[in-house]
């Protein structure tokens, strides 16, 4: 009886050391992560935002989102092969390039723009406004991108009075502004980001701006907020199939 409960005692240890380790691993860091420089803390915050909107095994699994930056353009992005469509409707511009490869084309009221130099000019403008109205919408999935140092700021309060687990969110080397920083407010009940506070550059003490993250939808499988206070990322749809014109 002895032998068989010492097996049983066994068992059961390896089953819940591997229930821990998988779920240890259901939020990967990406490649070139600072986890080194990063408080261990602040990555489990950060793991517990990406369950919150969904899960990993969602976000991953998301196939194409579409979604209105400010009114100013609209994105339609597949994020398996790269593909992004911008639309500027203040210049009847379409821009469709892959984000990985940055190549693409640009048409200006209808017609496929041909001009070298034009073109390179609009497809460099394309991805940095892919970079920057994405991480508008998607900014809480991509807490452990490459290049990305967290660190844990203790318990505050947002503009709204709710207490939040203050993140930073520094960057090395990546994205076109890495230059920049932010702060991020997770609420401490439902682990979802309540606010955000950018600064141009790291070195500085005082935001240029703090924004809300209200109003949390359902779309697919994973949670989105597109509510900023004064200012709305609108017309958000997740989708399987590229849309047909």
């Amino acid at each position: 009886m002895r032998k068989q409960s010492l097996i049983l005692l066994f068992f059961i240890l390896v089953v819940a050391g591997c229930k821990q380790k998988q779920s240890s691993n259901s939020n990967p860091a990406a490649k070139g992560f600072n986890a080194k420089a990063s408080d261990p803390k602040a990555i489990a915050i950060a793991d517990s935002v990406m369950k919150a909107m969904g899960g990993r095994k969602n976000w991953d699994q998301t196939k194409i989102i579409h979604w209105n930056f400010f009114g100013q353009r609209a994105h339609t992005w597949d994020k398996a092969t790269g593909k992004d469509s911008i639309y500027i409707p203040s210049k009847n511009m379409a821009i469709v390039e892959n984000i990985h490869s940055k190549k693409g084309k640009v048409f200006e009221n209808g017609k496929q723009m041909t001009q070298p130099d034009s073109v390179k000019k609009y497809l460099t403008k394309g991805y940095q406004w892919w970079v920057n109205d994405s991480y508008w919408l998607f900014m809480p999935f991509k807490m452990k991108d490459t290049g990305v140092t967290l660190k844990y700021l203790g318990i505050h309060k947002t503009q709204a009075g709710e207490p939040a687990y203050k993140l930073q969110l520094t960057f090395d080397s990546v994205g076109v502004t890495p230059q920049n920083k932010f702060w991020v407010y997770v609420d401490t009940s439902d682990h979802l980001v309540r606010q955000w506070a950018y600064f141009p550059k790291a070195s500085m003490s005082k935001p240029a701006f703090v924004l809300p993250w209200k109003n949390y939808k359902k779309h697919g499988k994973i949670l989105l907020s597109g509510d900023r206070g004064k200012h709305t990322l609108s017309n958000i749809k997740v989708m399987n199939h590229w849309p047909n014109k």
